[in-house]
């Protein structure tokens, strides 16, 4: 973080400063909330959850090198005192931000937020600093921690806005304005929170209303409700996708032989090739997201193939690709799932699984509301459709629907079954998983199944997966 002193950083965030016998102390370090990421200079976040007090490791952080706490009553010890920490951390960002002075690109979508935020860093990281979360720290908490770590010489500083209520996105601009605002898509992520696609469209479009005159509103010319939002902004429109419409488009689209997407990128300043080195058709979109904003920020059409070229995956869970020794290739996207990025995810291990087996290990998808039963199902049928050899459908109720699905759609038995939890998925594969098969496993987070991709990839390794 730039460097401020404790009396500065309670004058902005409204706190009073207690135990603190020198207020012109400075923060030199990062703000962290987790004890274990604290270093000498470090200002630690004590936030009350439902298992931890932070405020429980104030003596642990202070010997650790923090300069103080940031907590909502006196420990004893250095701390500047709020009403809010989650609030207050907003204001420090806030402040900051300004102080800092670099270029914000804020970015939302239903799926596909984490992947094509690391390609924006990636790409804009080629050119010069950029500052950008790693995983999708998108709330009021993860976003200011992110910004917080911005320097002087920062000049990019990409954040990633998710929601789950109409107004979270206007609250997180506010805290961070961007000059560039990116809407990826509008799908049927968290519907059940909000009740419809038209409600997330509305949630999503918050991003590009604070623009400003002299910024840029990346919208998917693809996406009907996306494209829509146009009107919402003051600022200039620059729409990406397939679409000969688009500003920044893709053409000539197609999947190498090991499912890595490749496609000639045209720009307003140019066209150039690009190879990428991540996996299914599906990032062509995002990667177009990320050449837009690339676009804006003056880099050529050369430049930003390149940049592309040689991104990879920063997060973790998200498509990662391994390649056991005994032929086997597990695909990892178990981080999380909706309807769309499952639709992707099985496209992908259709392409990549050409004339080998493929396995589509998966589970229920969250937060769903009434649309949860068809949309398993859908994927289900769609499994069957791609001719995935097996599926195998993990967990209660929601996985019991995707095997229905995919039963109805013309399996009979043959090409799907469920299973009851990770341990009997691991079983299942194990027994009968051959050289050259291709297994996907994918669930939404809660659900746990990074552990069976975990297990699988483990080869020999007998130890117990737990159950979710």
């Amino acid at each position: 973080m730039i460097a401020l002193s404790l009396a500065e950083i309670a004058a902005v965030v409204g706190g009073q400063t207690h135990d603190i016998p020198d207020p012109s102390v400075q923060v030199t370090g990062p703000v962290v909330r987790d004890s274990r990421e604290v270093v000498p200079g470090t200002l630690f976040a004590a936030f009350v959850g439902e298992r931890v007090d932070g405020h429980d490791f104030a003596q642990a952080v202070v010997q650790a090198g923090a300069v103080a706490l940031l907590a909502s009553r006196p420990v004893g010890l250095p701390a500047i005192v709020v009403d809010d920490v989650t609030k207050a951390l907003g204001a420090l960002a806030r402040h900051v931000v300004a102080k800092a002075g670099a270029t914000l690109v804020a970015l939302t979508g239903s799926a596909g937020k984490t992947s094509t935020k690391d390609l924006i860093a990636q790409v804009l990281n080629s050119k010069a600093p950029t500052i950008w979360p790693e995983g999708n720290l998108n709330n009021e908490i993860g976003l200011p921690l992110t910004a917080l770590r911005v320097a002087h010489d920062t000049r990019y500083l990409v954040l990633e806005m998710g929601a789950r209520y109409i107004g979270d996105i206007r609250y997180l601009t506010s805290l961070t304005p961007p000059k560039i605002g990116l809407v990826l898509n509008v799908g049927t992520a968290h519907i059940g929170e909000f009740g419809g696609r038209e409600q997330i469209a509305q949630a999503k479009g918050e991003i590009i209303e604070g623009l400003p005159e002299d910024g840029s509103a990346i919208l998917n010319a693809d996406d009907p409700l996306v494209r829509a939002m146009a009107p919402r902004t003051k600022a200039k429109v620059v729409l990406f996708g397939e679409s000969a419409e688009a500003d920044v488009r893709a053409e000539n689209v197609r999947l190498t032989d090991s499912g890595q997407p490749a496609f000639r990128l045209r720009t307003p300043s140019g066209a150039s090739d690009v190879t990428m080195r991540l996996y299914g058709e599906h990032h062509v979109s995002n990667a177009l997201a990320a050449a837009a904003v690339a676009h804006e920020l003056g880099m050529s059409a050369d430049e930003i193939a390149l940049a592309l070229s040689e991104a990879g995956s920063l997060s973790r869970w998200r498509m990662e690709v391994t390649e056991r020794p005994d032929g086997v290739t597990i695909v990892n996207d178990a981080y999380n799932a909706n309807p769309e990025s499952m639709r992707a995810a099985l496209r992908a291990l259709a392409a990549m699984g050409q004339g080998r087996r493929t396995w589509a290990v998966l589970g229920k998808m969250a937060e769903l509301g009434d649309e949860a039963l068809a949309e398993h199902d859908a994927v289900g049928r769609l499994a069957v459709r791609l001719n995935v050899s097996k599926l195998v459908a993990v967990g209660g109720t929601e996985a019991s629907w995707l095997q229905l699905g995919a039963y109805n759609e013309g399996s009979w038995g043959e090409e799907s079954v469920h299973v009851s939890d990770a341990q009997a998925a691991v079983d299942l594969l194990r027994s009968e998983l051959r050289p050259g098969d291709v297994v996907l496993v994918k669930a939404s987070r809660s659900v746990g199944l990074e552990s069976v991709a975990q297990a699988l990839t483990e080869t020999g390794a007998e130890g117990e997966v737990a159950a979710r």
